[in-house]
């Protein structure tokens, strides 16, 4: 009988740390703090208890990959990534949706080659979806009944297109002049990584990210979209996001389904 694929692995390991954070989605209150991250970004004790398991996982996984993790980051804990391939992890995305609860977060785990995401898991815990791909294989879903079935972006309607828009940033007068350029038939919106994972799916076909956000953010479903046959461009036709940034930070950025530009 076969090993179990170091995609399936990651996504058993995303899944764990889902189950951490679940009680304390459902508790009546979280206690959370401010990180001192230039940002004044949330954290609660989801994403620290989430992280630890992550950590520990890909350590016994893959020992010889380093780790950047968002709260280890945020410690002043990262580690050396000049070997240019690396884990990226967001144990908790989303923290804004969770604390209100809105059931729209996500635990990302991204592996990073040469710049470039190359295998990427993103599992939401209220719903029980999980999404993974590996670039040149292929992408999948699990259902929350775990079926699984392989996805792929589709190509832009000739009707219009479906659009995913952040919550936080989705209405800016940027994002609203990018979709001038389109005939829009509806309006997702939709926190954390759900987004990509809406595209690589074919339910949407393009997210403009007009507003800030870091590797770790992006780097799962980034991988998961790539798979899928999507593409993540820095605004206005650039090229494709990259990662292993010495600040960590992500330019603004278009997610694209089939028909990307």
């Amino acid at each position: 009988m076969p090993g179990i694929s170091l995609l399936d692995s990651i996504a058993n390991l995303a899944r764990e740390a889902g189950e951490a954070i679940m009680p304390f989605f459902n508790a009546d209150k979280v206690a959370t703090r401010t990180k001192d991250d230039g940002r004044r970004s949330q954290v609660s004790e989801a994403d620290i208890a989430a992280e630890k398991i992550i950590i520990k996982g890909l350590g016994q996984l893959t020992e010889n990959i380093p780790i950047v993790a968002e709260e280890e980051v945020a410690a002043g804990r990262a580690p050396d990534i000049s070997g240019g391939r690396f884990w990226l992890v967001d144990p908790l995305d989303g923290t804004k949706e969770f604390l209100k609860k809105i059931p729209e977060f996500t635990v990302n785990i991204g592996l990073i080659e040469n710049g470039s995401p190359i295998l990427g898991v993103v599992y939401s815990p209220a719903s029980n979806e999980m999404y993974a791909g590996k670039v040149g294989e292929g992408a999948w879903m699990e259902t929350a009944e775990r079926n699984r079935k392989t996805i792929q972006v589709r190509d832009f309607p000739e009707e219009g297109i479906i659009v995913a828009l952040s919550r936080t940033y989705g209405q800016s007068t940027d994002v609203r002049r990018f979709l001038e350029k389109y005939n829009v038939t509806k309006q997702v919106d939709a926190g954390s990584s759900i987004k990509f994972c809406l595209i690589a799916r074919g339910d949407a076909d393009v997210y403009p990210r007009y507003g800030g956000s870091m590797e770790w953010d992006t780097a799962a479903a980034h991988a998961v979209l790539k798979a899928a046959g999507g593409a993540v461009r820095v605004i206005n036709g650039g090229p494709e996001l990259q990662y292993g940034k010495p600040d960590f930070l992500n330019s603004y950025f278009i997610a694209w389904g089939g028909s990307h530009s």
